[in-house]
């Protein structure tokens, strides 16, 4: 965040920038904008009424916000700029289409004319568009009878499925990533941000650094524990139709601090692991026992079974000929050990069987001593 005061003769002269540099763009220097009277202005008499006009003006895309401020002017500089981080904080997607503002006061010691001008990544018609189409998103893919596990995953896999990184790093927002299918990280985390709050589920975004580059991702409430959820990493790059990783899905502080870092004080902490959490439904839940097993295979928690591992061309062979069965042409695998000269020449063995093109991505399995290899062909 980058701020620059400068004195006016009657007043004070207050930048600030909140979009562009959270994702490395260039920030822009300070830029003396002239104070225009607003027609009726609105009477506030306290910190709490300002904030609450500001919010309103930011939430309807004002670019001009004009308030009028009744009470003693002495302080009114340090209750002008907390006003404006308490407004944009209130409402989180605001803030973060949010490219930069400029606000300024002038008056006498008893009252003053306050002006925020606003410059946005989106337009108010342009969020109203976000707004639609995230409901119309939700009832494509949120069926009767999903919990809140599966609408957590159900939403990830459309953000996944429908949005390919933007590397020029030019499109930051929802709209842009619903209209282009490209967005940079920002563009990810807020249409995850607007499509989990749609669908009632509590979220926040998290802003920090992975890959020694600034970043922002999702904090989601699930039966009042949090959990990570980074939709874009979890999104490979180049982009792959139809391909989902979960290797950032639902992860705890421990787990995500691996190669993501943020302030942890200023989010609610996540402590428990979500296979654990998923294994307690599993083993608790009577109807539901089938849907909670569907979805521990889906997110490739049925490999942390020391049964699961494979070590040799025999148990990739008969693997991939069970996915053939079923008509797949892509399959995650626990392969024992980490050799991995021994298993290239395991993977060419299923040459074998008909399949060409094959392709696979390998990484250690977390908490073990074995790799995960996911084997795509044609």
């Amino acid at each position: 965040m980058g701020k620059k005061i400068e004195k006016l003769s009657k007043g004070w002269l207050i930048t600030g920038l909140i979009g562009g540099l959270l994702l490395g763009s260039e920030p822009i220097g300070w830029i003396a904008v002239p104070v225009h009277a607003a027609t009726d202005p609105a009477t506030v008499t306290t910190s709490k009424q300002l904030q609450t006009k500001l919010a309103e003006g930011m939430a309807a895309r004002n670019t001009t916000i004009t308030v009028k401020y009744k009470g003693s002017t002495k302080n009114l500089e340090k209750q002008l700029k907390q006003a404006v981080n308490d407004a944009l904080d209130a409402d989180p997607y605001t803030k973060y289409i949010v490219d930069r503002y400029v606000y300024s006061w002038r008056g006498t010691t008893g009252s003053a004319k306050i002006t925020l001008q606003v410059h946005y990544r989106e337009t108010a018609q342009q969020t109203a568009y976000v707004q639609q189409k995230v409901k119309e998103i939700l009832k494509q893919q949120i069926e009767p009878g999903m919990d809140t596990h599966q609408k957590v995953k159900a939403i990830h896999d459309y953000v996944v499925l429908n949005l390919k990184y933007d590397t020029d790093l030019q499109k930051y927002t929802a709209f842009e990533g619903l209209k282009t299918g490209e967005a940079v990280c920002q563009g990810y985390a807020l249409l995850t941000y607007e499509l989990l709050k749609e669908a009632g589920i509590e979220n926040r975004l998290v802003e920090g650094t992975a890959g020694d580059q600034l970043h922002a991702w999702n904090l989601v409430r699930l039966d009042n524990r949090w959990y990570h959820l980074d939709t874009t990493w979890d999104d490979p790059v180049p982009d792959l139709p139809n391909r989902v990783n979960y290797t950032y899905y639902l992860r705890t502080d421990e787990q995500m601090r691996k190669d993501h870092t943020w302030a942890a004080a200023d989010y609610p902490p996540a402590t428990v692991p979500y296979l654990k959490t998923l294994q307690a439904l599993i083993e608790g839940s009577g109807a539901k026992k089938g849907t909670y097993l569907a979805l521990k295979t889906a997110l490739g928690y049925d490999l942390y079974e020391a049964s699961a591992a494979v070590s040799s061309a025999r148990g990739l062979v008969d693997k991939v000929k069970d996915s053939l069965k079923d008509g797949k042409s892509t399959l995650t695998v626990r392969y024992a050990g980490t050799d991995q000269q021994q298993l290239l020449e395991d993977l060419a063995e299923l040459y074998n069987l008909g399949i060409r093109n094959i392709r696979y991505l390998m990484q250690p399995l977390e908490g073990t001593e074995d790799l995960r290899v996911e084997i795509h062909w044609e």
